[in-house]
């Protein structure tokens, strides 16, 4: 597991990555995170162009986040108790056969004899089929971490996966927006569909990664789902660090009002709006990568509030802009501060979490942080709808301060947490 490369001896920072398999895994997530992504920018750009309508835009989340949250306890239990790498490879299957249901509700001759409330219910049906998935796959992978690399070099194989999952997530919106600009639908979800197959190929190059439980444990779904719950509960640090990100996201993600601040607001074509789109990964892209050679060493609890902070002003700063290139650069700095943010916490997480509870753990972050992503979408489509675009965006991100403030005072462990 801990076979590692010359590189690594020369430059610590490249310690896990010349570990052969740990290689094959960030190849991997860095097909299913690129491939996810278009999904999101794709579908996210066609249900505003057939529907015109920010609350049928803020649905796409809705219809993701009621499978993944209602299953990740579930499929937390699920993950500790199986093969993680059997489970992902089948879960990148259903999510090729998903790429191929979105192709064939786009191509041209559907799209034209389909009405538009028709495309945008089928679409929701696909996208809640990926939700379900989405409950098994992420917390699957990002579980295998620990069995593929050292404890001693957790920390840097963190950094790595998170720079992985960030210009995965830069390549897949930037890529979305600039083949729906140049080609067709059809073209995005066939490459959609050729990168989730490559996914299928590097994971299988990985190692089983079974159980970590003991022999001869057989406990029931329930406890199982009420361990991993006391755990998260009881460690404040994992606590407070997964529910400042989840109300931060929910209050202060822009991604819904995106396609309409492109299309609407600053009048840019879809070549635009998919860098718009990626701009918030670029600048976390950047931060992590920076941080992957240059580890913070201290009050690492501390400068994650700041951060969130930060980012919150960012996202006002995004909802008050007339302009492209400040629009850019407020996501673009948001992208940055919360890079801190994700590798903080991901790394506080896999720190503080016993391998036989990892599945049940990250199930739970999921359904703090990733979920919170498609209900922030929601959040957003609903208070764009009652408020108007610009208030809504300006009211997620004075949100977010009033959360970070509140974190600030109520959970000292994690403003007091080092590593």
């Amino acid at each position: 597991m801990s076979d590692t490369g010359p590189a690594s001896k020369k430059n610590p920072a490249l310690v896990t990555i010349a570990i052969p398999e740990f290689r094959s895994y960030v190849f991997g997530r860095l097909c299913l995170v690129m491939a996810l992504r278009m999904t999101a920018t794709t579908v996210g750009w066609l249900i505003w162009q057939v529907t015109r309508n920010t609350m049928a835009t803020g649905l796409v989340g809705l219809s993701e986040v009621v499978p993944a949250l209602s299953l990740a306890l579930y499929a937390g239990h699920v993950i500790d108790k199986s093969d993680k790498r059997g489970l992902t490879l089948k879960t990148l299957s259903f999510y090729v056969l998903a790429a191929l249901c979105l192709l064939a509700i786009t191509t041209p001759y559907v799209l034209h004899h389909l009405q538009n409330r028709w495309i945008a219910y089928t679409v929701y049906a696909v996208i809640f089929g990926t939700g379900i998935l989405r409950a098994f796959a992420n917390p699957a992978m990002s579980a295998m971490i620990s069995q593929i690399v050292p404890r001693e070099l957790l920390g840097n194989a963190v950094n790595w996966s998170q720079s992985t999952f960030l210009t995965a997530s830069v390549l897949g919106h930037a890529t979305a927006g600039l083949l729906i600009g140049y080609f067709n639908y059809t073209v995005v979800f066939t490459t959609i569909a050729t990168l989730l197959v490559a996914g299928i190929f590097f994971v299988g190059r990985l190692k089983p990664k079974p159980s970590s439980q003991q022999a001869g444990t057989n406990q029931r779904t329930w406890g199982s789902v009420k361990e991993g719950l006391r755990f998260v509960y009881r460690t404040k640090e994992v606590l407070a660090a997964m529910s400042l990100d989840m109300f931060a996201v929910l209050f202060g993600g822009a991604v819904a009002m995106i396609p309409i601040y492109a299309t609407d607001i600053l009048h840019v074509s879809a070549q635009g709006y998919g860098w718009l789109n990626a701009s918030s990964d670029i600048g976390s892209g950047i931060i992590i990568g920076t941080m992957t050679f240059f580890p913070l060493k201290r009050r690492q609890g501390t400068i994650l509030l700041y951060a969130v902070f930060g980012f919150g002003l960012c996202i006002i700063a995004f909802g008050l802009s007339r302009w492209y290139f400040l629009s850019f650069g407020a996501l673009l700095i948001s992208g940055m501060l919360d890079g801190i943010s994700v590798l903080v916490r991901g790394t506080i997480i896999q720190l503080k979490t016993p391998e036989d509870m990892k599945g049940r753990v990250l199930s739970v972050s999921s359904m703090f942080i990733n979920s919170s992503n498609e209900l922030g979408q929601f959040e957003s489509g609903v208070t764009a709808k009652l408020m108007g675009i610009v208030p809504s965006v300006v009211f997620g991100g004075c949100m977010t301060l009033v959360v970070v403030i509140t974190t600030w005072f109520k959970a000292p462990a994690l403003r007091k947490m080092e590593y």
